[in-house]
């Protein structure tokens, strides 16, 4: 008979095999693999025990199914040997009391039965038997068959280890996948967060970028797009096309005397009022500045374009309520039609803007159709500057001086000084040509200084009873050290205060009154004389003679020219002899060119005259000459 042995587990196998279901331990420092041998004749179990311990395994013995049942409950075990026939339970009771608790694969149940006992096998099987053998027992095949049924067991408790380990492992794995998933989720929401930020600020950026921050107006950038898109589509659909372009007027003195804030208010609430005077579908855009655009869509032209335009006048000119002041500002307005030449967008705006500013030199608060012939003005306008910025710049501009006639002696009692330019290419340029674009270009702050220290420097060397009168713009009140600038030219030319005569307009009480006052007084409390000059041209003359005391008033070269004739002219020369006297003022007649100008003007009192009856502006090396004798008419 061939000898069979047992296989003893791995530590892997031992420790599974040594392990029951409800995990309680093996017995300590005995891993041989345990059998139950369950039968009730005492012989067959101590044959069976002293034969399995001799290959190797450890065999505990049970009289009956109770005791089995007993030593299940306390120990654990890898094999049950179960004789089917006792007296107490059957075989079968055993079985299912076992199989009630523990799986064919947790622990295995070999019967032993008689060999008639087929019917018995067959039943056994059926509830959970693993296997069989018959009695008398071939220990060979008992032994063959605890072996097979043990190595099942060790496989089917690695199988179940490993499935814990899996399960566990998945566990573990579901943990993690489960808190990457909540991780993936959050930074996913994270993501999603900054691409609808990133998102939001990309188009904050291109709206900037596109848009006026101030007043939320498409910037120059946008309106310059879309007036290229609608001339395509002109060009294709040939409909009509106007561009309007609009520049303030008044604008900076408002930002000079109440400040930036004040002039961002103004703003914004004109574009509220353009936005609304404009249809649905023309488009308007804040240039920079004060200056706006629009696009007109789709009109009869010129006149649909004109109408805007007198309408955006009117709405522009009514007063704005800007912190507790009402602001009046007003508008000129340039327009462009698309055709002809002009059909591109840089072309047709800049010809707007053409227009815009010729409507601004022809007296502002107007509008203008560009016209072909405002290209050569503008060249002709640009060269000029130029020319004047040279000039400007290499101290070109020359001093005439005007005698002003004192009517009582008959001598000159001061001289007017008045700038004048001689281009190499155009000759004598217009005082009224070169001082209005000085004022618009910036320069006329550094004309008005050196023609008040060059005067000051010549007036040094006539005689002690001569005076010299320096004419000051709006402009230099502005600048913040006019002051300084008059101080200056007194102590460098050592002109006495007293024989020093600035002429002031009435505009620099429109811009800035209650500063430019203070300044007036500063330059008069150094003993400098104030004087008015054109006055009766402004809106409030008489307000303006309440508001400082004038030491002379010069009336204008438009009143005296109707003399005296004019009746209008005659009262209105008479009313200011008699105001200056009432004042204490001197007065001086401007633009005085014939006997009977001149004999109404002495007889109403009036204290100088100035004109060509007495002398044009002469240089000042012609002036002794006229200081010799005294002046007489040349009418």
């Amino acid at each position: 008979m061939k000898t069979h042995h047992a296989i003893l587990p791995s530590s892997t196998a031992e420790q599974a095999i040594g392990r029951d279901p409800g995990g309680r331990p093996a017995a300590a420092n005995d891993d041989r693999p345990r059998l139950l041998i369950v039968d009730d004749v005492f012989e067959n179990r101590e044959i069976l025990k002293r034969r399995f311990e001799r290959q190797g395994y450890h065999a505990t013995e049970a009289g009956g199914g109770i005791e089995a049942l007993e030593l299940l409950e306390r120990e654990t075990f890898d094999l049950v040997l179960l004789d089917m026939m006792m007296p107490d339970l059957s075989g079968l009771e055993v079985l299912a009391h076992i199989r009630s608790k523990h799986s064919q694969g947790v622990l295995p149940v070999i019967m032993v039965t008689a060999k008639t006992q087929s019917e018995d096998v067959v039943e056994a099987l059926s509830h959970g038997a693993n296997d069989y053998i018959t009695k008398p027992v071939d220990f060979s095949v008992a032994l063959a068959r605890v072996v097979t049924q043990i190595e099942r067991r060790r496989a089917e408790l690695k199988i179940h280890e490993m499935n814990e380990a899996l399960a566990q492992a998945n566990e573990v794995l579901e943990h993690r996948v489960a808190d990457r998933t909540k991780e993936l989720v959050h930074v996913n929401q994270q993501l999603r967060c900054e691409i609808e930020q990133r998102e939001q600020t990309q188009a904050t950026i291109t709206h900037l970028a596109h848009h006026d921050a101030l007043t939320g107006l498409g910037n120059r950038l946008l309106f310059n797009k879309e007036l290229g898109d609608a001339l395509s589509h002109r060009q294709r659909h040939g409909s009509d096309l106007a561009v309007l372009f609009i520049d303030l007027d008044g604008f900076k003195s408002i930002n000079d005397t109440l400040g930036h804030a004040a002039g961002d208010a103004l703003l914004k609430h004109l574009a509220g009022r353009l936005r609304n005077a404009l249809r649905e579908g023309d488009k308007i855009g804040r240039l920079g500045g004060d200056e706006f655009a629009i696009i007109q869509f789709g009109v009869g032209q010129p006149h649909e374009a004109t109408a805007l335009a007198q309408r955006l006048i009117d709405t522009i000119q009514s007063p704005f309520s800007i912190d507790g002041h009402n602001l009046v500002v007003g508008a000129s307005i340039g327009i462009a039609l698309a055709e002809g030449d002009y059909q591109d967008a840089a072309q047709l705006l800049r010809a707007a803007d053409l227009a815009m500013y010729r409507a601004k030199t022809e007296g502002r608060g107007r509008f203008l159709v560009f016209e072909s012939d405002f290209d050569r003005q503008m060249k002709e306008r640009r060269e000029l500057e130029a020319a004047l910025r040279a000039a400007v710049e290499q101290d070109r501009l020359e001093i005439h001086y005007q005698p002003q006639v004192n009517l009582q002696t008959g001598r000159i009692s001061g001289f007017e000084a008045l700038s004048r330019w001689r281009d190499p290419q155009r000759g004598n340029v217009p005082p009224s040509l070169f001082i209005a674009l000085a004022e618009e270009i910036g320069l006329i702050g550094v004309i008005g200084e050196r023609i008040l220290k060059r005067a000051c420097v010549e007036a040094a060397g006539w005689p002690p009873d001569t005076t010299v009168a320096v004419n000051l713009s709006a402009a230099q009140f502005q600048s913040g050290d006019l002051v300084a600038v008059v101080k200056d030219a007194l102590a460098s030319s050592g002109l006495e205060p007293g024989r020093l005569e600035v002429e002031i307009t009435e505009s620099i009480f429109l811009q800035g009154s209650e500063s430019n006052l203070k300044v007036l007084s500063q330059i008069g409390a150094l003993g400098v004389k104030i004087s008015m000059d054109d006055f009766g041209t402004g809106y409030s003359s008489l307000s303006y003679l309440r508001s400082f005391p004038f030491h002379k008033i010069k009336i204008d070269r438009s009143f005296v020219h109707d003399l005296p004739e004019g009746q209008s002219s005659a009262a209105i020369v008479r009313a200011v002899c008699g105001l200056a006297r009432s004042f204490g003022a001197a007065t001086t007649a401007e633009g005085v060119e014939t006997d009977g100008q001149l004999m109404y003007v002495r007889s109403e009192g009036c204290t100088e005259v100035q004109g060509y009856i007495y002398s044009k502006p002469v240089s000042a090396d012609q002036i002794p000459a006229l200081l010799v004798v005294p002046l007489q008419p040349t009418e």
